[in-house]
């Protein structure tokens, strides 16, 4: 019997140093051959939130890349990136002690800036587009029952809204953290009400400012997205850029603060994730998104096509 076409994969922990936390990544580095239904089986298999394949440049860039959750295709994604950045250091495609990189996604040319320790990666910042501000969903008791919540588990000055640095999700502000681990979607009563607010079903995202843990995050926050087949995201480097201009839009943080901030994602989830942002502003206008973070390699496989 003839042997079966074969693709190696590189397993990563994302947004953290730790192995067993952070957010799971698979990086096919050669996928060539493949076609979007087998990477989106792929990506079915591997049950991590995205998987990534890296393709020759097209346009200009370093690589192109093509982002799969077991439920779809993305245009862009935050821990995929940072995490195929680390993959290709380590696989020597990312020559040690380069400044920058570029990959090709289906939001267009996405650069990263990467900082070294000697000959290895130690952190990578991504730059996103800058931010969309969409619908708001104005039925809060509706919104918290949907949510399993109850009203005042909402904080009460500002809104649920949709913003986009590349993929839109709705942001919920939410008063403690006992009530961000509270939370469960009754999905159809979500989308339900999405629809009755003039937008399509949204991956959620969580978050409160509530500093009862004592560590150093600015955010403490959870992102549930089941109609992209992830009933949790341990780290979502996508909505972290829209989640710092969303804290700095509503004067949550000031725009000293906006330049160094910190999303503590995942601990629900027994997977906590570090996810750095950075919002550059000039008077009212947001001028630069970048999220950053470090990660960790976990193993190597192959998977039979």
């Amino acid at each position: 019997m003839p042997r079966m076409p074969t693709y190696r994969y590189l397993h990563l922990d994302v947004f953290t140093d730790r192995r067993f936390e952070g957010n799971q990544l698979a990086v096919f580095p050669e996928p060539d051959g493949l076609t979007a239904d087998v990477m989106q089986k792929i990506a079915v298999e591997m049950a991590f939130s995205e998987s990534t394949f890296i393709f020759p440049p097209e346009a200009g860039g370093d690589v192109r890349m093509r982002i799969f959750t077991p439920g779809d295709e993305l245009p862009m994604a935050g821990h995929p990136t940072i995490g195929s950045t680390f993959a290709l250091a380590a696989d020597g495609m990312i020559a040690p002690g380069r400044p920058d990189f570029v990959f090709e996604l289906g939001v267009g040319p996405t650069p990263v800036s990467l900082e070294w320790s000697s000959a290895a990666l130690s952190f990578a910042w991504m730059t996103q587009t800058l931010p969309s501000f969409g619908s708001v969903i104005d039925d809060r008791g509706a919104l918290a029952q949907a949510v399993g919540l109850e009203r005042p588990d909402l904080t009460a000055d500002l809104p649920a809204q949709v913003v986009s640095c590349g993929v839109p999700f709705l942001f919920v502000p939410v008063a403690t953290r006992t009530a961000v681990d509270l939370v469960a979607i009754d999905r159809k009563a979500l989308a339900r009400l999405c629809r009755d607010s003039g937008f399509e079903e949204r991956p959620v995202f969580f978050f409160t400012t509530d500093r009862a843990g004592g560590g150093d995050e600015t955010i403490y926050s959870r992102m549930l997205a089941p109609d992209f087949g992830i009933v949790e995201d341990p780290a979502t480097g996508a909505a972290s850029g829209p989640l710092g201009c969303y804290l700095l839009h509503y004067r949550v943080v000031t725009a000293d603060q906006a330049r160094s901030m910190i999303s503590l994602q995942g601990v629900a989830m027994g997977r906590p994730s570090r996810i750095h942002i950075s919002i550059e502003s000039s008077g009212e206008a947001i001028t630069r998104v970048r999220v950053g973070g470090k990660s960790v390699m976990v193993g190597r496989g192959e998977v039979e096509v």
